[in-house]
């Protein structure tokens, strides 16, 4: 998984401090090993703090380039010599592993993410995504299914996807009260910098909405389109919009924008992912017909438990067993996938008992329900009651029996 917008931060503010605090930018990075090609094609000047920005914005584009870029810093005499060099080396080890996966796996099958975070099940939206992204002519993903299902769950392995196939999901939760103008304004925070104070051209209560909202969506589409970063919209929760609000009329607009910049600048041009958005709901016009994918999210079961540990635990075997035969070997995996899906299992349907009370806890909660920012519950956070989601219990349940299994190694 790649790494949190907080420890992106971390890292931009060491390498302004630790490997651009030259007045020779160029020189420090040739002398740190970047190669002469990509040194070459950035835009540096005499101010650290951009250039740092500049530098870590162009090293993760790639999982080669944030690996080059961490090892920098690693080696980096001055860090090496503070605590903070105990963040930098896990960052590169957590990168290294998303780079060896990235060469040796099919990442559109991975199951266990980042550190223990399991996504599970969803053979569909799988190859949904695969299909997704190599088809360009493609720019609309719509997620159905019923409520607490999963469905917000697939931002989980929409950001997996993004780390090896280089493009950035831009994500803004919905609720009741959204307006189009905040949605605007929050995608706008995405695409933009910032610091050069240029800002949308959103409707104020004295403009006639409908043609600034038309104009502010394609200013938003225009930035992404000629930003260096390959953007997805993920606009998560839309079946939890009131049928009247204006957010439903902003979607049209968006996902229309994106269809008719694609032929202009098809490889930049940003897409649409619509989460929790039936086939009942509004329809898209009819333009995109032949340009949306859909999925639909269904709640796992105890099939799908038993398939994850199956391929888990055999994958993954406990040297323990190494010396043991064939037949004897097989029969004890056997017991260690029928142990792990009884405790799970027990765990979701809210025993006190099982896997799930063991290192379960808010982080796996957080992961079952597709958030990886840090919150957890309703509200704003994505609409489901605060452990009452079946699918949440079930993912906490997975997780932890996963780190019970790697402590027997």
């Amino acid at each position: 998984m790649p790494l949190e917008t907080p420890e992106w931060d971390k890292v931009t503010e060491w390498v302004r401090e630790f490997l651009l605090d030259s007045t020779d930018p160029y020189t420090q990075l040739r002398h740190a090993g970047f190669p002469p090609e990509f040194i070459g094609g950035l835009p540096l000047t005499a101010v650290s703090s951009q250039n740092a920005r500049v530098l870590v914005q162009a090293s993760r584009r790639t999982i080669d380039g944030q690996v080059l870029l961490l090892r920098a810093l690693v080696l980096n005499d001055r860090l090496r010599n503070l605590p903070y060099v105990r963040d930098a080396e896990e960052y590169l080890a957590q990168l290294e592993r998303d780079a060896e996966a990235h060469g040796s796996q099919d990442v559109f099958r991975t199951h266990v993410l980042r550190g223990a975070e399991v996504f599970l099940d969803r053979e569909d939206l799988r190859e949904t995504l695969r299909a997704f992204v190599a088809d360009s002519d493609k720019s609309v993903l719509l997620v159905d299914g019923e409520p607490y299902s999963g469905r917000s769950y697939t931002y989980t392995f929409i950001r997996h996807i993004a780390q090896h196939q280089g493009f950035r999901p831009a994500r803004v939760l919905l609720e009741p009260t959204m307006t189009a103008t905040k949605v605007v304004r929050r995608l706008a925070a995405f695409v933009s910098d910032p610091r050069a104070g240029v800002v949308p051209p959103v409707p104020t209560d004295l403009d006639d909405p409908l043609p600034a909202l038309d104009e502010a969506v394609h200013w938003v589409v225009l930035q992404a389109t000629g930003a260096e970063d390959l953007f997805w919209f993920v606009l998560d929760d839309c079946d939890r919009l009131d049928p009247g609000s204006d957010v439903w009329d902003l979607i049209s607009q968006l996902a229309l924008a994106i269809y008719e910049h694609a032929p202009v600048r098809r490889a930049q041009a940003p897409r649409l992912v619509l989460l929790g958005y039936g086939e009942s709901m509004r329809q898209l016009p009819y333009e995109l017909r032949h340009s949306m994918c859909w999925d639909r999210a269904r709640t796992a079961g105890p099939d799908e438990v038993r398939a994850f540990f199956d391929r888990y635990v055999r994958e993954q075997p406990p040297p323990s067993l190494a010396a043991l035969a064939a037949e004897e070997r097989e029969a004890a995996l056997t017991g260690l996938v029928d142990v792990a899906v009884e405790e799970v299992l027990a765990a979701a349907d809210g025993s006190t008992a099982g896997a799930g009370t063991v290192e379960g806890g808010t982080a796996g909660t957080a992961a079952a329900d597709g958030r990886t920012d840090g919150t957890v519950g309703g509200g704003s956070a994505g609409g489901e009651p605060c452990g009452d989601s079946y699918m949440r219990r079930l993912g906490s349940a997975v997780e932890g029996a996963v780190r019970v299994y790697r402590a027997l190694h």
